[in-house]
């Protein structure tokens, strides 16, 4: 016979929503009474690894949390503090005999995770952590000798073979007690922040659903010849809705799935594509969990102690959208004005500053963790060390794209340059494809090009064969 206790905690943490929660669901079939919990962090100002455009993200995603909540006799309870000491707090104010959470899947909240647990056996009160975040836990996929993968192929033919939990039924009334006091529901000022100026798409699990639904009925069937089209509206758009949990990846993919086997063969392949997406998601988080130290060492052994440039004002020209290089400064804006870039273009910017500016590949994981409203810590360095060339799956290092060509595959007609750089609006798109003429910009409020690519391409495969003859 399962337990049951009369008061239990949910922790909220990276799974702001009510819908197809496994979590939560087990807390409200398990105690008569549910407190819902969201400890606020109690750093100030600047952190290395979010900003602005996802704290509000945040901050958003809570109040319409809280307004969920109501609907199923819910309220969020909202404190700050050390989660230890918060949560030590909260259990003897209540005399809550379970708590429950999603586990992290980054190693600072698994470290967190490890204290909550002693703590909890400290005071006599049950634990039920589970795994939510994904599909499949990162330990579930292995060789067939029990080794993690290093390879996405291998990997991700396995991820999509196995089997895969359904959706969970919504979750019953909450019976929150009325009496537990609660902090306000959060505002950037609270880490001593202002907000930015970046226009940022609405929160909450409504409207990520909404999101996700037209999504699927509009894009997923040609998600294969459009997703790397950066002027389109190609993706599904929905990277800040599971990085916050407003969506169940469960949900997602029964949803997928299902259009695919309905679809007819000349569609399949956009599902299968979109399915194969959530597996590179799935793939990085595994290698976070095989492989921590990625966090800060090169994945590739025979990589890390590359002489990478010490920055200069050319970093600060890639991180304004100012380098002269088109395709790159629109995606930088279009990062500074949105919190969010293309996928496509993300690969491009950051290949740029590794393999043209020849920075290390940390400054711009770091640059996009706190700018983005979507970063991911696991995702966003695996694309940083795929650009660099030292990750999992990584682009050899003697794959270096150059921005003009580039420009003519994925933005031919310039669309989406000029969406973001006004000043190059008036511009033939032919001249996107190739360098200005010497000392002749290509508009006069634009800047030429801060380098040549071809002299730092010949630059760049001359490091890394040097270092790489260093390593026998």
């Amino acid at each position: 016979m399962s337990e049951s206790y009369k008061l239990g905690i949910h922790w909220y943490r990276r799974d702001l929503r009510i819908a197809d929660h496994k979590v939560l669901r087990a807390a409200s079939q398990a105690c008569e009474a549910v407190c819902p919990l969201y400890i606020l962090s109690t750093w100030q100002k600047t952190q290395v690894w979010t900003g602005p455009n996802r704290q509000q993200f945040l901050c958003d995603c809570l109040a319409s949390l809280a307004a969920d909540l109501q609907t199923i006799d819910g309220r969020l309870i909202v404190r700050r503090g050390p989660p230890l000491e918060v949560l030590r707090q909260v259990i003897q104010e209540t005399g809550a005999q379970a708590v429950y959470f999603q586990k992290d899947p980054d190693p600072y909240g698994k470290a967190v995770e490890v204290a909550v647990v002693e703590l909890c056996r400290e005071l006599g009160v049950a634990v039920h952590a589970m795994h939510d975040v994904s599909l499949l836990p990162p330990e579930a996929v292995l060789t067939g000798s029990g080794q993690p993968y290093r390879v996405f192929t291998p990997y991700c033919k396995n991820w999509l073979a196995a089997a895969k939990q359904g959706p969970v039924p919504r979750v019953g009334a909450l019976r929150t007690p009325p009496n537990i006091p609660s902090d306000p529901l959060p505002t950037l000022a609270g880490w001593g922040m202002a907000r930015s100026s970046a226009s940022l798409l609405p929160a909450g699990e409504k409207p990520a659903r909404q999101r996700f639904a037209a999504a699927l009925k509009n894009r997923l069937a040609s998600y294969d010849e459009q997703r790397d089209l950066p002027a389109v509206a190609g993706t599904a758009r929905i990277s800040q809705d599971l990085r916050f949990g407003l969506l169940s990846v469960r949900s997602m993919y029964a949803a997928v799935a299902a259009a695919h086997e309905a679809a007819s063969p000349a569609d399949k392949p956009g599902y299968q594509t979109f399915l194969k997406e959530l597996a590179w998601r799935e793939f990085y988080f595994a290698i976070l969990h095989h492989f921590p130290e990625v966090l800060e060492l090169e994945f590739i052994p025979h990589w890390r102690g590359l002489p990478w440039l010490e920055p200069d004002q050319k970093l600060t020209a890639w991180q304004l959208g100012q380098t002269g290089f088109p395709i790159v400064d629109a995606g930088m804006r279009e990062l500074l004005a949105t919190g969010y870039m293309h996928n496509r273009v993300r690969m491009i910017t950051a290949m740029f500053l590794t393999k043209d500016l020849h920075c290390d590949w940390r400054l711009g994981e770091a640059w996009f963790m706190q700018h983005l409203v979507d970063g991911e810590m696991a995702s966003n360095n695996g694309g940083w060390q795929w650009s660099a060339g030292t990750g999992a799956d990584a682009a050899p290092y003697f794959r270096i794209q150059n921005p003009w060509t580039q420009t003519g595959r994925f933005d031919p007609q310039g669309a989406y340059i000029k969406r973001w750089l006004p000043e190059l609006s008036a511009v033939p798109p032919q001249n996107f494809l190739r360098p200005p003429a010497t000392n002749r910009p290509i508009a006069p409020d634009y800047p030429l090009p801060i380098l040549d690519h071809d002299t730092e391409r010949h630059r760049t495969l001359a490091i890394f064969q040097r270092h790489k003859a260093q390593q026998r």
